[in-house]
């Protein structure tokens, strides 16, 4: 990195940062600071839900899937949230728009009660805590390899942090909505050279499929078509008989020749796998939702997301590539020219920025990765303190204080919960691959959580349910987690192999959360169709819903109203062609 390049990172940033800054004195209440007042047109809420779902972490730690899964990884943009951003604005977040809610867990105890919207709460910090970890991680792999700092890297990290814990628990979402429309277009700006560097450097998809057949012969298919089976391969040398005949009993065929487990997984189901991910995240995760709450209209929320889905169907193969080209110049992940404690698939990101950019060309990629950052590590400090403040300690904890106690709550909480996900870097830093450990996290809390709220919207499941499928849910992540260990140390088989599949668990864990819900119902009866059974009725939290109910949310009426429908119909059959037919 020469001094021309810290300039363009440090000018670009700094003066995002600054206009959010004096945005932030625009925040006077909880509902500024929550929901931006319902007050943000479509446009913006979309760069910002495009700007939270790309991240520092999906560009390097998405890389280094990518290094590993190829383009299959795409059917979580592509098909996933493309239907989950469509879904979400008009199905799912609509009723919990139209109520005054300012938190998606609010939605669980009126359908549930109490315990669902509390178990959401912490399922989504958990979650959330958790990539803002990998964030953290990602962006000290590009400090740390693009400008030789090593180690004292983490100190920028650091003080990147503090910054944007900053502006956010100034501004709210008001701060944060504005910075991340313009992160948006400096992060694409970034993203787009590298990929284009790259792109020239494998001499494009002849070149990359030439240099991935030079490495392995059928390298070619796996990497570069959805439709290939994956093969997930576990080197047993020096292993005895029984100790590989444990590893046996969670799945998998042994090939003696080259002492190797192998475990094949059909690509129908992978995708459907990787499809389930990316559609639960605009609907658990309230960083998305909390952004199309502060829709000035239900034109502009439904709006919003053709603005996210059309840069995502747009960029995900730009940006997603990256890892895939990487594979093919860099084969061997022990041979990378890193420092020992660097070598992992995910440093493919800032290897390759560091090798193949010049000056100027190096500050514009890596002032897009820094805005990546901060875009997202604003948006979760925002969106976590917003979910315990409401969802916990004006729920359970203090109940009738004024709304400026709840206004400085959610600002002193943002910089526990910012720094708090730290504790998450050293698991990170010992892990080979960043987002596969994410993914693989996801179907334990995230998949239940999913299917209460799509049960909760779709059927008329009883009020118990919710709860009880959680658990029964979240019981079944949790035993596919330890089956291979209690299989491996004490011979003892806790599931079936296929319910241990880590792509087969999605789907099992649906089935398993949803098929309690309605045994329960069964049992216990069915409720009132689209009946919310609970509802704030004294205290902040019924005040402040009111004050928002108060918005109109049917401005802009002279707008079509089939625009929303159309285009967002649109955007899913791009993704399903792409995801299915054209890159299958």
């Amino acid at each position: 990195m020469h001094l021309f390049d810290w300039i363009l990172v440090g000018v670009l940033n700094g003066a995002i940062i600054l206009y959010g800054l004096i945005r932030s004195r625009e925040t006077k209440s909880s509902a500024d600071w929550f929901l931006a007042g319902r007050s943000l047109p479509w446009w913006m809420v979309g760069l910002s839900l495009y700007a939270t779902a790309i991240d520092s972490a999906d560009l390097v730690a998405v890389s280094g899937a990518t290094y590993i899964l190829g383009i299959r990884l795409f059917v979580i943009n592509w098909m996933g949230v493309m239907i989950g951003w469509v879904s979400a604005a008009h199905f799912i977040i609509l009723p919990m728009y139209r109520a005054g809610m300012y938190t998606n867990a609010e939605y669980l105890e009126a359908r549930f009660g109490v315990a669902a919207r509390v178990c959401s709460t912490l399922v989504q910090v958990q979650n959330r805590t958790l990539v803002l970890g990998l964030i953290a991680t990602a962006i000290y792999l590009v400090l740390a390899i693009v400008c030789d700092w090593g180690p004292h890297a983490w100190w920028a990290v650091v003080a990147m942090a503090l910054v944007a814990t900053i502006y956010t628990a100034l501004g709210g979402l008001k701060s944060v909505a504005v910075t991340d429309a313009l992160q948006t277009i400096l992060m694409l700006i970034g993203s787009g050279i590298l990929f284009c560097v790259v792109w020239s450097n494998v001499g494009g998809w002849t070149g990359l499929e030439e240099k991935l057949a030079a490495h392995q012969r059928d390298l070619p298919d796996q990497m570069l078509h959805i439709g290939h089976d994956t093969v997930q391969v576990k080197n047993v040398q020096g292993k005895s008989a029984v100790e590989i005949e444990r590893l046996l009993l969670v799945g998998g065929e042994y090939d003696e020749r080259e002492q190797q487990i192998v475990v094949r997984t059909p690509a129908w189901l992978v995708c459907i796998a990787l499809a389930i991910v990316g559609f639960g995240y605009p609907i658990v995760n309230h960083t998305q939702s909390m952004r199309m709450f502060g829709a000035r209209s239900e034109w502009d929320l439904k709006m919003s997301v053709i603005v996210s889905g059309a840069l995502l169907l747009a960029t995900t193969f730009t940006i997603m590539m990256i890892g895939v080209m990487g594979r093919a110049i860099h084969p061997v992940i022990s041979e990378m020219p890193l420092d020992a404690a660097l070598q992992t698939r995910d440093s493919i990101y800032p290897l390759l920025v560091r090798d193949l950019t010049s000056c100027g060309l190096k500050g514009l990629v890596v002032a897009g990765a820094v805005a990546a950052f901060f875009s997202t590590c604003d948006s979760i400090g925002a969106t976590l303190s917003s979910l315990l403040v409401r969802d916990v300690y004006a729920r359970l904890i203090v109940r009738d204080r004024e709304d400026q106690h709840y206004l400085r709550v959610g600002q002193w909480l943002t910089p526990l919960i910012i720094f708090g996900s730290f504790g998450y870097v050293p698991l990170l830093i010992r892990e080979r691959g960043m987002m596969l450990f994410l993914i693989d996290q996801v179907s334990v809390f995230v998949v239940p959580l999913l299917t209460i709220y799509l049960m909760g919207v779709l059927t008329r499941v009883h009020r118990s349910s919710g709860a009880i499928g959680l658990l029964i849910g979240v019981a079944y992540g949790v035993l596919r987690l330890l089956a291979p260990m209690v299989a491996e140390r004490f011979a003892v088989v806790v599931l079936p192999p296929l319910m241990v599949n880590a792509y087969a668990s999605y789907v099992f864990s649906i089935l398993i959360t949803a098929g309690t819900m309605i045994a329960t119902s069964l049992l216990l009866g069915w409720e009132t169709p689209g009946e919310l059974l609970h509802q704030e009725r004294t205290g902040w939290l019924r005040a402040s819903q009111l004050r928002v109910s108060q918005i109109d949310p049917t401005g802009h009426v002279s707008r079509s109203p089939a625009w929303p429908v159309v285009l967002g119909i649109a955007l899913v059959v791009v993704g399903a062609l792409l995801s299915l037919v054209i890159f299958w």
